[in-house]
């Protein structure tokens, strides 16, 4: 993607969605952080179905541990890998409490040492918690990254740290829920809906599929 469609393409996503937010549903940010390691390999859908049930009885790092390892497994057993889950979330509930004072925090090192929590997990809490522009890269955002020709690479690090360079300062914060939403919605990963994307011009990508 050339330098001068990068404005182009987030002006127009901006536009369509000023104030774009996660589609996982919270309240508070140990919410947020415990929907985000349920999410992993799975949908936003299935993760706000259990914790719709989870955080009415248990909602904060204690009141998880009191619910204890089986009864919090009961309540998220719809969810893809759900034991292993548990057992990550039980270990950082434990360590929020030992070492954090029930808080999550806000430091990047501090967030990647709690069981389950890796690169983009952090990356997810520290914007859509604390507002910082980072670069949380899931399978769309690194898909887009490609297809578009606007930050390729062969990881998920490398495609993040291209964005975070490519992308102009005023859209920084927003600019990871337009891409996961665009990817999502729009730039599918089968059949991708060129036809009707606004940003069409802006891509590298031309799809062959006609529209319907």
């Amino acid at each position: 993607m050339k330098t001068q469609h990068i404005e182009i393409f987030f002006s127009t996503l901006q536009a369509a969605n000023p104030m774009p937010v996660t589609e996982l549903a919270y309240t508070s940010v140990f919410e947020l952080l415990t929907a985000v390691l349920l999410s992993a390999q799975a949908t936003d859908v299935s993760v706000n179905k259990a914790t719709r049930k989870l955080f009415p009885v248990a909602n904060t790092p204690q009141k998880i541990l009191d619910l204890g390892l089986s009864r919090l497994e009961g309540y998220i057993q719809t969810i893809g890998l759900y034991r292993s889950k548990a057992k990550h979330l039980m270990q950082t509930c434990e360590i929020l409490v030992r070492e954090h004072g029930g808080v999550v925090p806000r430091q990047r090192e501090a967030l990647e040492a709690l069981p389950g929590v890796g690169r983009k997990t952090a990356n997810v809490v520290l914007n859509s918690a604390f507002g910082e522009a980072t670069m949380a890269v899931d399978t769309h955002i690194f898909r887009l990254g490609n297809r578009t020709g606007l930050a390729p690479g062969k990881t998920p690090l490398a495609v993040e740290l291209k964005l975070l360079k490519r992308i102009p300062k005023p859209y920084l914060v927003d600019a990871h829920h337009w891409l996961i939403l665009h990817g999502r919605y729009v730039c599918t990963a089968r059949n991708p809906q060129c036809w009707r994307c606004t940003v069409a011009d802006c891509c590298d990508f031309k799809s062959k599929t006609p529209a319907p």
